[in-house]
């Protein structure tokens, strides 16, 4: 079993931040170094527990320090921790990882464990990335790949810990999920453990903050998958895809007049509020159901209450209107992340998809990654619309009891909410 631990403070200091990638090059030569033994390593270690059922105690060690070292210096690296991660796997880290001793597995999984390993291999993907350094500077390589959500979430927290001197929790446990699901990933592939790595951002990483965004996401679906919905799925969803392009056309223009609105007023319109805030729920919906996050079949207004995962709104408030004047700009990186989970959403239904159809369920974890990513989506369209001046939360969370509504200061102009 693979336990990840982390203990990080949040705190950075400037100096290292900026010079991060420079400080931590000598760490990546070491774990190149140590990666090419650990690859004979484990070439010797399939072979011996192929023939044992059971992974030699030394060989064992050996990969399990290499998987905890490389842990370590990824932290560093994409400022998911900030003391220095030093040359061996010795001490205490603040981003950690405890790896049982050897135990028995059983053959068959050992002898196909490169093919059993893919699905999570494509997970791997999208955290860490396509491609690397080198092929990046190579002229001979046409495709140098995409950034994982590791990635991002290091340069858009190595400006804020800049400026602030400290990292975002929602990019610092955004980092740590993916580093938990690298390490359990690695540890299943180098067969350190026979259990399969687990994709739920609600176990990756720990005690998780409970949160009550203004913009929030409740999940109560179950997880059986009718398998003839599943595979006409594509199908089943065209007519709302296509519903959805023209009901985004009109959110397009009704956001221009919102955002001049809110300019002048500093406060949503009613009616623009009720419309955006039903357009980005619909969106919710839609994607839901089409990466099989969500099972019933939706419907076409985007109404509250009407599907398993459901989009909670808050009432208007009032928005700093500097911050709406700047709002395309401010948006821009959480669009950018939006756009990470986005592929996260892509394998989750990808592999849901033959999940489903060989078992008739969405496996947990995968379930939860789909909503984790839908959640931090929509709360970006949200943000981007005016809906809320609340920026997305980019860690996964327990969502909690919606908030009490803050009514606005003086009268609200616009006719009584829809839903009232």
């Amino acid at each position: 079993m693979v336990r990840f631990t982390l203990n990080d403070d949040l705190q950075r200091r400037r100096l290292t931040v900026f010079f991060r990638a420079l400080i931590a090059l000598p760490c990546l030569i070491w774990v190149g170094i140590w990666g090419i033994a650990a690859a004979f390593v484990a070439v010797i270690n399939w072979v011996a527990t192929l023939i044992r059922g059971q992974s030699p105690a030394t060989l064992h060690e050996f990969l399990a320090k290499y998987v905890r070292y490389t842990t370590h210096v990824y932290a560093y690296l994409y400022l998911a921790a900030d003391p220095f991660p030093g040359f061996s796997d010795d001490r205490a880290y603040p981003v950690d990882v405890e790896i049982d001793p050897p135990a028995r597995q059983n053959r068959w999984t050992v002898a196909f464990r490169l093919v059993l390993g893919l699905p999570a291999l494509l997970i791997v993907g999208v955290f860490f990335g396509s491609g690397s350094f080198l092929d990046a500077l190579s002229e001979s390589n046409e495709s140098p790949g995409f950034f994982g959500a590791l990635v991002v979430a290091g340069v858009l927290g190595w400006f804020y810990a800049m400026a602030r001197g400290r990292m975002p929790r929602g990019l610092r446990d955004l980092a740590a999920y993916a580093l938990s699901y690298g390490a359990q990933a690695w540890a299943y592939l180098l067969l350190l453990s026979g259990r399969y790595p687990s994709s739920d951002p609600l176990t990756a990483i720990g005690p998780l903050p409970t949160r009550s965004d203004p913009v929030r996401m409740e999940v109560a679906d179950e997880l059986r998958r009718s398998r003839l919905t599943v595979f006409f799925r594509l199908a089943l969803a065209i007519p709302h895809l296509v519903w959805l392009t023209l009901w985004g056309l009109l959110a397009l223009l009704v956001a221009i007049v919102n955002w001049f609105a809110t300019l002048a007023m500093g406060t949503s319109p009613s009616w623009a509020h009720r419309f955006l805030s039903r357009y980005v729920r619909y969106q919710l919906h839609v994607s839901a159901f089409l990466y099989l996050v969500g099972n019933p079949f939706p419907g076409f207004v985007g109404a509250p209450g009407t599907y398993p995962i459901e989009l909670h709104v808050a009432e208007r408030r009032r928005q700093n209107r500097w911050t709406v004047l700047f709002r395309a700009i401010l948006a821009l990186p959480a669009l950018i992340l939006a756009a990470v989970f986005g592929q996260l959403l892509g394998v989750v239904a990808f592999l849901g998809w033959f999940a489903g159809l060989f078992t008739a369920r969405m496996p947990l974890g995968l379930r939860n990654a789909g909503a984790y990513a839908l959640r931090y989506s929509s709360q970006a369209n949200a943000y981007f619309l005016l809906v809320t001046g609340a920026y997305p939360y980019s860690g996964p969370c327990h969502e909690g009891a919606p908030e009490m509504p803050v009514p606005a200061p003086g009268p609200l102009p616009g006719p009584a909410p829809l839903d009232a």
